[in-house]
């Protein structure tokens, strides 16, 4: 998804409290897309949604609570959307697979701003505790589900000793890896080309139930 123009939002003393807290983290998500994590500030997100640096201390208090919120925002957007699949993919094992694997290059997911913005607070996880907790939720239900329906088209398939949660490690890894190829060179990967790699993949572990 293309992040949502902070400028598009309402910028009128009248904006709804809501309205002006989510024009604020999308202004910070073009920011941490600009300049990074430890050089966003109140100053560049103040410009990037073009208010008031006191408006962002009425809504936030500080710039550590105004990235909290940030991240919990894109973490909260990821599972409501991947869920959102999964209950529209139907009862079949294998659809309900490529539903939730397609949910990391949706528009709303296989966006460059967002994806910088992943990379950005993954790279602090090590030494801040909350940003390791809520990445570490972002992550749970997802690969409880995608490990799951491996499992079920494992037996279903008879595809002898394979084990579900390495192969759901793998897929993880190779979405991250797809989302760093799409960041760093833009010209060799997009959004259909990735969607391209995870069914060959699919369709190598599982012919009887993907096509290549």
């Amino acid at each position: 998804m293309s992040a949502v123009s902070a400028r598009a939002l309402p910028s009128r003393r009248t904006a709804s409290k809501e309205s002006r807290r989510l024009q604020l983290i999308q202004a910070t998500i073009q920011s941490i897309a600009k300049f990074g994590l430890s050089d966003t500030t109140v100053a560049t997100v103040s410009r990037e949604a073009n208010l008031s640096q006191g408006i962002i201390n009425l809504h936030f208090q500080s710039k550590e609570r105004l990235l909290v919120e940030t991240l919990e925002f894109v973490t909260g957007e990821y599972k409501d959307t991947w869920e959102k699949a999964l209950a529209n993919a139907g009862p079949s094992p294998a659809a309900r697979l490529q539903a939730l694997l397609s949910v990391d290059y949706d528009k709303s997911v296989f966006d460059r701003d967002k994806i910088a913005v992943w990379f950005a607070f993954w790279s602090e996880t090590k030494s801040r505790p909350t940003y390791r907790k809520l990445c570490a939720e972002r992550d749970r239900g997802y690969d409880k589900a995608v490990t799951e329906l491996v499992a079920t088209i494992i037996a279903e398939g008879q595809y002898g000793p394979l084990d579900p949660e390495i192969i759901a490690n793998g897929l993880s890894a190779m979405a991250e890896g797809l989302w760093l190829d799409w960041l760093v060179t833009p010209r060799e990967m997009d959004r259909e080309k990735a969607r391209r790699i995870v069914r060959t993949y699919l369709a190598c572990l599982f012919p009887k139930h993907f096509a290549a």
